[in-house]
């Protein structure tokens, strides 16, 4: 995926974020999604396809990735 505009993204986070700077931040784009570190916002960011991200959120919520 190439680069993206990150200038005008609106940044969130989880609303079960604990405040101990121990966060991502997701953004959503046009054309993609957008992950960052809380602790260094003007840091790289990942870029996600819109269908990929999509994918993990439905596995996530399945607990596909449980730690056992």
């Amino acid at each position: 995926m190439t680069s993206a505009d990150l200038s005008r993204a609106q940044w969130k986070k989880s609303t079960r974020s604990s405040g101990n700077g121990q966060c991502v931040e997701v953004a959503d784009l046009a054309d993609a999604v957008a992950l960052r570190d809380s602790k260094d916002p003007t840091g790289p960011a990942l870029l996600f396809r819109r269908e990929g991200w999509t994918s993990f959120l439905t596995s996530a919520k399945q607990g596909q990735f449980t730690h056992r």
